[in-house]
């Protein structure tokens, strides 16, 4: 039997039969082994079933991605528009950003096969473990310049936007030898001439590691805030679902329209896959103010004057807790 002529729940009662299940409850080896990349079933490929996750990188996105797929509904995509790994979006910037109607085939047809889930990807697929995909949850951490052009192009897509504490994001890359790809943002003319030009004099002086690392963080955050309005996308902040978990969840999932279950709490302690052994989450450290043990009072006060340049400070500052009203009304 073709698996090209199954479909719908001809497919699922077909997977419903391969997957056995022995005494203890477990799925078989062959089954678990490698089910990304090849082993799985795309079933509907609508815009609207398609969940988007961006972030700065190293904001927990990967752990709040499993608190959204905690009962495995969706295929997961890992980070689908990296230009080293992923062969279609070779010809996108490595922090590409795009003008809300610019329609170029070489930006469109991937963004295409990836929101519809038209791609297999040993890359993209590498966490999926969902066999019969009927929904799509991507994860990208490259993606904060796009995401006014997806939702131009694909405005069925439910889009997330995360934030964690500057300083917590810079901490965590700084250790890992992160660069801070300041280099990608000021070789794309229309991303300084729409919204980053009156910054450019202050981006060019910076004097460290540190500081470029936090005009990163500015200018991916500045921006996508900017191409948009109150209630067009869903904002969330690491720290509130770290001080407020059931209240952060709840309102999550209320715009996904997933319906909230108490269990999901059990999984807020779970390591993501991409965790390191120094994190706080293993360590017991607190989540929220573990940054602060590794800067300065120079460097903080810095990383403020800095924030404030873009009116960033205005969400976070000196303490660990974002101050999250009003946030659209200070950018639009």
């Amino acid at each position: 039997m073709g698996f090209c002529r199954l479909e719908g729940e001809m497919l699922a009662e077909f997977i419903r039969k391969i997957i056995r299940k022995t005494k203890d409850g477990t799925i078989i080896d062959a089954v678990k082994i490698k089910i990304h990349s090849r082993l799985y079933f795309n079933i509907n490929s609508e815009y609207e079933k398609t969940i988007f996750l961006a972030s700065a990188g190293r904001s927990g996105s990967t752990w709040v991605s499993n608190l959204i797929n905690f009962q495995n509904k969706y295929r997961y995509m890992f980070e689908p528009f990296h230009s080293n790994y992923v062969n279609i979006c070779k010809d996108f910037n490595y922090r590409q950003y795009l003008q809300k109607d610019n329609s170029e085939e070489k930006y469109l047809l991937p963004a295409q096969q990836i929101i519809s889930g038209k791609i297999r990807d040993k890359w993209i697929d590498r966490f999926n473990r969902k066999l019969v995909c009927n929904e799509r949850l991507i994860k990208d951490i490259r993606a904060n310049l796009l995401l006014g052009w997806l939702n131009t192009h694909f405005p069925e897509m439910k889009i997330i936007l995360l934030f964690r504490h500057p300083l917590a994001v810079v901490n965590s890359r700084m250790k890992l030898g992160w660069g801070s790809n300041i280099k990608f943002f000021l070789e794309q003319e229309n991303l300084i001439n729409d919204y980053i030009e009156p910054f450019i004099k202050q981006i060019k002086t910076a004097k460290s590691v540190f500081e470029e690392q936090v005009f990163a963080w500015c200018i991916e955050s500045y921006v996508s805030l900017k191409q948009f309005n109150k209630g067009d996308i869903h904002l969330a902040f690491y720290e509130d679902f770290i001080t407020k978990p059931k209240e952060t969840i709840k309102s999550l999932f209320n715009y996904l329209n997933i319906e909230f279950k108490d269990k999901i709490m059990t999984k807020l302690h779970i390591p993501s896959p991409e965790v390191r052994d120094e994190s706080a989450i293993i360590t017991g450290e607190n989540l929220t103010d573990k940054w602060k043990n590794n800067f300065d009072k120079q460097q903080i006060e810095k990383a403020v004057e800095i924030l404030s340049l873009f009116g960033l400070d205005e969400i976070y500052s000196e303490e660990s807790l974002p101050k999250t009203n009003n946030i659209f009304k200070i950018f639009n």
